[in-house]
């Protein structure tokens, strides 16, 4: 069970320690509290209703949850006919990966946070502030020069993205030693090189779609999600699992939620005189 991608694969990174009881279950310390071995449950909801339409059980990491969303999505359409026109989430969830399956794969609105480090921890201007020429494939720096995968011909033929799913430009030392701008642009090294990920077309739609006024509504939407999960401690109490084991999880949590909705629909149905 290790071995699949909800509870250990999905991250090459080893865990710190296993629990000699449950070695599925993963040691977190997400809750801000004293670490502890946990499973995590993922829903996708309706946010119209706050109706639960799938549930998957995963260990505590980001890469295992974001995994679990694409396997709710699929599953829906699959057995419902189910497929949303927006999906609603926070940054863990705007990977350049998952927003390019999203909107390439899926053909559905990301109204999700990009997931960016492009911010220079120096001060320097970050990656946005450079102007992207889809014709000449290339950057403009804030100084107006080029920024260009390569400056010389290259002969031998090479992969366009590296295995990070990036693309490399770079800026010509000549051009940064003589602008009065590089103490802002690139102050500890001689040039400035700029990083594009093979989905940035997914991100910049992204970013695009969180400076509307359905994005404020998906965000304000996405708190009912925020009061299940609140609901799944306070008011059921499901804040320790009774049951071991990955099978134990996905049971309970699909319990749990069984009754949230029928909690909740016997709240939408009208009551008869």
């Amino acid at each position: 069970m290790l071995d699949d991608a909800a509870f250990g694969a999905a991250t090459p990174v080893k865990p710190k320690a296993i629990s000699p009881t449950d070695p599925a279950a993963r040691f977190t310390g997400a809750n801000g509290d004293r670490p502890f071995f946990a499973y995590s449950t993922n829903y996708l909801v309706d946010l119209d209703n706050a109706i639960i339409v799938d549930v998957e059980a995963t260990v505590p990491i980001r890469q295992a949850e974001v995994g679990a969303v694409r396997n709710m999505l699929t599953r829906t359409r699959d057995r419902f006919d189910l497929h949303p026109e927006r999906l609603a989430a926070d940054t863990a969830y705007g990977t350049a990966e998952m927003l390019g399956w999203l909107v390439d794969d899926q053909e559905i609105e990301p109204h999700i946070p990009v997931f960016d480090k492009s911010e220079r921890k120096d001060g320097a201007y970050p990656a946005t502030d450079f102007a992207y020429d889809e014709d000449a494939d290339e950057y403009r720096c804030p100084g107006g020069r080029a920024l260009k995968p390569y400056w010389r011909d290259i002969s031998k033929g090479r992969p366009e993205f590296g295995k990070d799913g990036c693309k490399k430009y770079y800026a010509r030392k000549q051009d940064c030693a003589a602008c009065a701008l590089k103490p802002h642009c690139t102050p500890n090294q001689a040039t400035r090189k700029i990083s594009r990920s093979r989905y940035e077309h997914a991100r910049q739609k992204a970013r695009e779609i969180a400076k509307t006024d359905a994005y404020v509504a998906s965000e304000y939407a996405r708190k009912k999600v925020e009061m299940l999960f609140a609901h799944l401690k306070r008011i059921l109490g499901l804040d320790r699992l009774r049951l071991r084991g990955p099978n134990g999880a996905k049971d309970e949590f699909h319990i749990a939620a069984t009754v949230q909705n029928l909690r909740k629909l016997a709240k939408l149905r009208p009551s008869v005189a």
